[in-house]
């Protein structure tokens, strides 16, 4: 018995992915899925994921069994196939820091801790580049950074200024995307 193939345009072999390829691709999608399952929870909140990816990823972290895990993984390798996992993988590396955008942030925030410790006339500039900055605050913090550095102590300030400055520059960059 042979089927009417008069309506179905024919199927081209050579433009359709192998087997091989179509593997490769799952297993990608499995991997991001368990690149999201690494994550911790405030990493993941930064993220937009569909709720059912969501909730997948959350069930992960509570699945202890190893043969279950594998077959979860590959639950969340087929979630994958429904999503932008560009956008997703676009999205990890932001939030892990790996994307260049994010390490070129990390340093720019760095520069400016070094640069308004070493110099007041520096605290002039940043305001003026950042006109919401907290000044009085920031201030402060620069004071206490430099006595932290001159009695030896642990860097606790200089990590709070770091953060700061990472934040207001991360929110200028938001606003003018």
């Amino acid at each position: 018995m042979t089927r009417d193939l008069g309506n179905e345009p024919p199927i081209d072999p050579a433009a359709a992915p192998s087997k091989s390829q179509r593997k490769r691709e799952m297993h990608a999608l499995q991997g991001l899925g368990a690149d999201l399952v690494k994550l911790s929870a405030e990493q993941l909140d930064r993220l937009d994921l569909p709720a059912e990816l969501r909730e997948a990823v959350a069930f992960a972290h509570r699945v202890t069994s190893h043969e279950a895990k594998r077959r979860h993984m590959q639950y969340l390798g087929k979630l994958m196939r429904q999503v932008d996992a560009d956008a997703i993988r676009a999205g990890v590396a932001a939030v892990t820091g790996e994307s260049r955008a994010a390490v070129a942030q990390m340093h720019l925030a760095e520069r400016w801790r070094e640069r308004l410790l070493a110099d007041d006339a520096a605290l002039t500039e940043f305001v003026a580049e950042y006109p919401n900055a907290e000044v009085q605050w920031l201030r402060a913090t620069i004071r206490s950074v430099r006595r932290e550095r001159m009695a030896e102590r642990a860097p606790r300030q200089a990590r709070e200024l770091y953060r700061w400055l990472y934040e207001q520059l991360q929110d200028r960059g938001s606003h003018e995307g």
